[in-house]
């Protein structure tokens, strides 16, 4: 029998992301993966982060949950809020939204691919690069 902590290692091997917005849209998608699209706190969270504009980053979050949620051949794994650390899946979603925002199409599509278990994520793919245009519009660049 393992350990806990071998345990703990496993299922979050990652780091907390450093930019401020990956973090705030890592809390916003445990959070709506928790309680729904509608989630009040997701929704607090992004007023409190992006100020006024909040609405547009807040709309193509809940929409590119909706296209993981309806195109994903495969359970994503994510962690509780208060989890210090991410799990691999968390860290993937984070960094196919990075890269939508400074990579080809091509790079950042077969990332979301991967991510999602499906050969083309044009939907969510299309979401992760109007969310990362948005958070870079409002001055809180996810790359």
């Amino acid at each position: 029998m393992s350990s806990p902590s071998a345990d703990h290692g496993t299922l979050v091997p990652h780091p907390l992301p450093e930019k401020p917005a990956a973090r705030l849209l890592l809390f916003a998608v445990r959070r709506m993966a928790a309680g729904g699209l509608n989630d009040a706190q997701a929704a607090h969270a992004m007023m409190t982060g992006f100020g006024l504009g909040f609405r547009r980053p807040l709309v193509l979050l809940r929409a590119l949950m909706l296209e993981i949620s309806r195109a994903a051949e495969r359970r994503l794994v994510l962690a509780p809020c208060c989890c210090p650390r991410t799990t691999g899946d968390e860290a993937a979603l984070l960094e196919a939204v990075r890269l939508s925002a400074v990579e080809s199409s091509q790079v950042a599509h077969a990332a979301m691919a991967k991510l999602l278990a499906i050969r083309c994520a044009t939907g969510a793919y299309s979401a992760a690069l109007a969310l990362a245009a948005a958070c870079e519009d409002l001055g809180r660049p996810v790359a």
